[in-house]
């Protein structure tokens, strides 16, 4: 017999799902390259495993394709919540996650016992630079001047467990991001690298963003970002806090909420694409 497997998606972030309450998995890392290979695997963003908690209802292992454990993935919790109640291992429609960065609390939409969206709390985000990290003084880096091969850009930074700096700007699509994400990445005032989100405001309730990811470029969907460029929209005026914002990305739609206890709420989508076996 082989190992059971289902592949899910958030907004087109895709991983490999075994529920481990059942299946027994020798060495996950190297499964998660195998499986995340999409030539001659299943074809995903990496492995996710869904565990027993002592701390919670459940507990998330993520594996990125390269093997590497992942900390958290805000595409990647809700799927993990909606296998948990169709499945029989939670029975609830609010559910706690533990995670490598913490204990997450989700809240579930079910329609006809399918779970069809789930919100997380997705943690507070982080102003002060020097834990972000970037080389700057004071607070909060909002709307500061920051220059790129020879451009001039109003940047805000945050962090939502890691660094990401947003960009306002209009005409998103016509952004050469392969050229211009890598200069970014690897500005001399980002110490780790950085994750950049160039979003276009279209009225106070709905932006548009594309992401470039530091290590893996441009991305269709990236949870975290989302939530940055919400709080960025909310720093610099665009939106309100406490309102449910619509953000836009290559891979759909999420619905980010900046909070007055500066957490951050991130609702969306779950979609399983179809179950298998591993031989």
């Amino acid at each position: 017999m082989g190992i059971h497997f289902t592949k899910m998606h958030g907004t087109g972030n895709d991983y490999v799902y075994i529920n481990a309450f059942e299946e027994k998995v020798e060495d996950a890392a190297a499964l998660a390259v195998r499986v995340s290979d999409r030539h001659f695997g299943v074809g995903s963003d990496g492995l996710i495993l869904i565990a027993p908690s002592g701390t919670a209802d459940c507990r998330m292992i993520m594996y990125n394709a390269d093997g590497s454990e992942g900390a958290m993935c805000g595409n990647g919790i809700r799927c993990v919540a909606k296998y948990a109640y169709e499945h029989g291992i939670v029975r609830k429609s609010r559910i706690s996650i533990e995670t490598k960065s913490g204990v997450r609390e989700l809240a579930l939409t079910v329609e006809d016992e399918k779970v069809t969206y789930v919100q997380v709390n997705m943690g507070r985000a982080v102003l002060r630079p020097s834990e972000i990290p970037i080389r700057a003084e004071g607070e909060s880096f909002v709307a500061q001047s920051l220059t790129v091969a020879g451009k001039n850009y109003s940047a805000t930074c945050v962090s939502m467990g890691n660094p990401h700096c947003v960009i306002f700007m209009s005409g998103i699509d016509q952004l050469d991001l392969e050229k211009t994400g890598p200069m970014f990445e690897h500005h001399a005032l980002f110490p780790d690298r950085i994750n950049t989100e160039f979003v276009e405001v279209l009225d106070d309730h709905t932006i548009r963003m594309r992401v470039w990811e530091r290590g893996s470029g441009e991305t269709i969907s990236c949870g975290t970002g989302t939530c940055a460029a919400v709080v960025a929209s909310v720093l610099n005026g665009y939106c309100r806090r406490g309102e449910e914002i619509e953000v836009q990305i290559r891979g759909g739609k999420l619905y980010d909420t900046y909070l007055e206890n500066d957490e951050v709420l991130m609702r969306g989508p779950a979609v399983t694409v179809f179950e298998g076996e591993l031989k």
